[in-house]
């Protein structure tokens, strides 16, 4: 099994141990939840479960009982979820989707799927839940100069933004203080395959415009492009 290209580091290494030939009785919990979060969404359920969403699809995991995959079970039940969620759902076109972000350094507004009334998902930098406490190294960003505060900021938007097509980011600001230039920097960084979908960015005066208004810009930038390709065809 072929590993995601965005995969390095640990990573990569539980990636691969998931998929070794023979099976391995060497792989920490801790390392395939990392993992999980890093290619899609986990929530963790009333009951312990974790619910993990890839591509559109989704497995629930017991509690761990143990600090090492222990039973040959759950290896596969791991192994066949990155197997079947390697790509999206045949039918789906969830990488065709036009997102917006609209970033400031008071919160994100996502709108997800579509641009024609589409209501946002607000992430804050100062949330404490369960995506933020398990967000990866911020290591190397900004020559080590970097503010960790941004990394709970910016990680949980990166997570919600796992099944997006292409990615229009607005923010208002400029100089170090643009939060939208630190978010798409960050991005290229930690998360490269999602830095690829980003089509643009767009400096606006968030505060003046309506979400119908933002909305109406991100089409604005968006339909040129499609025009285009569709001419090609």
């Amino acid at each position: 099994m072929t590993p995601p290209p965005e995969l390095t580091g640990a990573h990569l290494r539980t990636y691969q141990t998931i998929f070794q030939h023979p099976v391995s009785h060497n792989l920490g919990w801790h390392d395939v939840h990392a993992l999980l979060r890093q290619l899609g969404q986990v929530a963790e359920e009333p009951n312990g479960n974790l619910k993990v969403t890839r591509n559109g699809q989704t497995v629930v995991l017991p509690p761990a009982r143990t600090k090492d995959v222990a039973e040959t079970d759950e290896l596969m039940k791991i192994r066949d979820f990155l197997d079947r969620t390697e790509k999206p759902q045949s039918g789906t076109n969830s990488r065709e989707s036009l997102w917006l972000v609209v970033i400031d350094h008071h919160a994100a507004r996502i709108f997800r799927s579509e641009l024609h009334g589409s209501a946002a998902e607000e992430i804050r930098p100062d949330q404490t839940d369960a995506s933020i406490s398990h967000t990866h190294s911020f290591d190397g960003f900004s020559r080590g100069q970097e503010k960790p505060a941004l990394h709970s900021f910016f990680g949980p938007i990166a997570d919600a933004l796992k099944e997006a097509g292409q990615i229009l980011v607005f923010g208002s600001g400029s100089g170090t203080g643009n939060e939208m230039d630190q978010f798409i920097a960050w991005m290229k960084i930690h998360h490269p395959d999602l830095a690829r979908r980003i089509a643009g960015s767009l400096i606006i005066d968030e505060h003046h415009l309506t979400d119908a208004q933002l909305l109406a810009k991100a089409r604005d930038f968006f339909t040129p492009k499609q025009a285009s390709q569709t001419s090609t065809h």
